[in-house]
């Protein structure tokens, strides 16, 4: 099997888990898979309330992102090194560190 086809079973593991967890928690939210590199990325956007997933500085999501990848681990065996976004939270967060990195880069 191919890293490539690794990376998308990983995805679609952690698509399930989290599929089960947004009913158990009754929240709703659609589901995106991706492979960034060399992980796994899966997003929840569309939902009402899905800010309550991400918490106060992302402490929420990273909490989730956590017990995904451990879910992941338990079904394939493998360590993941998956990345969970919420709400774009994390993609925001990267435009914001952008800017402020280019700004740093201009002043000096």
């Amino acid at each position: 099997m191919s890293k490539q086809q690794k990376l998308i079973d990983e995805g679609e593991i952690a698509a399930d888990y989290l599929e089960q967890f947004l009913d158990i928690i009754d929240f709703d939210g659609d589901i995106d898979l991706d492979v960034e590199g060399d992980r796994a990325s899966v997003s929840i956007d569309g939902g009402e309330n899905l800010d309550m997933l991400v918490g106060r500085d992302g402490q929420v999501l990273e909490a989730i992102q956590t017990l995904t990848r451990l879910a992941v681990q338990e079904v394939s065996g493998d360590r993941s090194r998956l990345m969970l976004d919420i709400a774009g939270y994390r993609e925001s967060r990267r435009k914001e560190l952008v800017v402020l990195a280019t700004e740093a880069i201009q002043s000096v």
